[in-house]
C-alpha cells in the first residue's frame, strides 16, 4: 500500500466522525473548567447537585461532570483508529448518554441522588447526544457489515 493509500484510508468518514465527536467531548469537558465559560465556576464543587456552577450558563457542571466528558474524549480518540472500535464506542457510549437521560429523567434532581449533576438543559442534551451517537455507530456498522460481505 503506498503512502496516499494509506493516509486516504486513515482519514475515513467513520474515524473522521468518531474524531469529531471525541473533540467536542474534551472540548465541552475542558470549557467546564475555564472561569467565564462556566458561570459561577467558584461554586463548582466535585460532585453533587450543590455544585451551582453552569456550563454557557445553562448546564450544571461539576468537576466529576467535565472529567467524565474529558474521559469520554479521551476513549473516543483511542477508538477512532479501528473502524471495530470506533463503533462500538459510537454505541456504546450513546447507550450511555440515553441511560444517563432516563437516570436524570427519573432521579429528582435536588436529592443526592443527582451526584453528576444534571439539569434539565443536560438531560435533553444528553438525549440528543445518546441517539445521534446510537444513530451514528448503527449506520457506521451496517456500512462496514456491507463492506465485509462485498469482499
Amino acid at each position: 500500500m503506498s503512502d496516499m493509500q494509506g493516509a486516504s484510508a486513515a482519514r475515513t468518514p467513520l474515524r473522521t466522525t468518531t474524531m469529531l465527536v471525541s473533540a467536542v467531548f474534551l472540548l465541552v469537558g475542558l470549557l467546564g473548567f475555564v472561569p467565564g465559560i462556566t458561570s459561577d465556576f467558584s461554586e463548582m464543587t466535585f460532585a453533587g447537585h450543590h455544585s451551582s456552577a453552569m456550563l454557557f450558563g445553562v448546564f450544571a457542571v461539576s468537576v466529576l461532570h467535565n472529567l467524565v466528558h474529558v474521559l469520554f474524549g479521551i476513549i473516543g480518540f483511542l477508538c477512532a483508529g479501528s473502524p471495530g472500535r470506533s463503533v462500538a464506542y459510537l454505541l456504546y457510549g450513546g447507550a450511555i448518554y440515553l441511560v444517563l437521560w432516563l437516570y436524570g429523567l427519573v432521579i429528582d434532581l435536588e436529592s443526592t441522588a443527582n451526584f453528576v449533576p444534571v439539569n434539565s438543559a443536560d438531560n435533553w442534551l444528553h438525549f440528543g447526544l445518546g441517539a445521534g451517537m446510537v444513530v451514528l455507530g448503527a449506520v457506521f456498522g451496517s456500512s462496514a457489515k456491507r463492506s465485509a460481505r462485498a469482499v
